[in-house]
């Protein structure tokens, strides 16, 4: 190759590379989970409304906080919540756990779901 095709390669590689173009970003998460406080909360004591309080919830089994009536099939999924499994979820609630509670549609943007796991994992710790 000659020295101004592999420069221009170079250049563009961060556009070329699959998911390597964006890091997550804690503010934009913030801002998506605007989307998701409707029905969740995400202090340590907060309440459970429509759905759970979220705090704590990565690493933990799901259906399995107190003060929330999880459906069967949440309780029932085995399912613990790590990166890949909420990755999952969010982009489509109702295929990870048929029967289950969440009304919500899902997120189908990569990098919505990479900010608001970013978020997660600062604001539920």
């Amino acid at each position: 190759m000659t020295r101004p095709i592999v420069i221009a390669l170079l250049a563009a590689w961060p556009w070329l590379a699959p998911g390597a173009t964006h890091a997550a970003d804690v503010a934009a998460g913030q801002a998506e989970f605007n989307k998701c406080k409707i029905c969740h909360t995400v202090e340590a004591g907060g309440h459970s409304t429509v759905g759970p309080n979220l705090h704590g919830m990565i690493g933990r089994k799901a259906g399995t906080a107190g003060n929330f009536a999880y459906s069967e099939a949440m309780k029932n999924s085995g399912i613990v919540w790590d990166d890949a499994a909420l990755e999952k979820y969010l982009r489509d609630p109702k295929e990870l756990v048929p029967g289950g509670k969440m009304a919500f549609p899902g997120i189908k943007d990569d990098k919505q779901i990479a900010d608001l796991l970013a978020y997660l994992h600062q604001a539920t710790q």
